[in-house]
């Protein structure tokens, strides 16, 4: 079954700059990624600050192997998660 993640990032203004730079690049690295099926990233219509993400990956081994990547550990966890404010992630079965 296939495995969704939704996140929903806030940061400060000054940070949205390089936050903003880090999900794109992930995006690229993300949908070269053999169990990933779906990787897009928003910016919030009503608050310049805020991300949300939408991730589809063919199974949770597929996410699991996409959290392992160095592209994950370099970008969300060394650039992104520590300039977060707000950091929400919701997991689910795609039906």
């Amino acid at each position: 079954m296939a495995y969704a993640v939704i996140a929903h990032y806030r940061c400060a203004p000054e940070d949205v700059a390089l936050v903003r730079e880090s999900l794109l690049r992930m995006r690229e690295h993300t949908r070269a990624e053999p169990g990933n099926r779906e990787y897009v990233v928003h910016t919030d219509a009503a608050d310049p600050n805020a991300f949300l993400l939408y991730e589809v990956y063919t199974d949770r081994a597929g996410f699991e192997a996409h959290a392992a990547s160095a592209h994950f550990a370099e970008h969300i966890v060394g650039v992104i998660r520590p300039r977060l404010l707000d950091r929400r992630v919701t997991f689910a079965e795609v039906l």
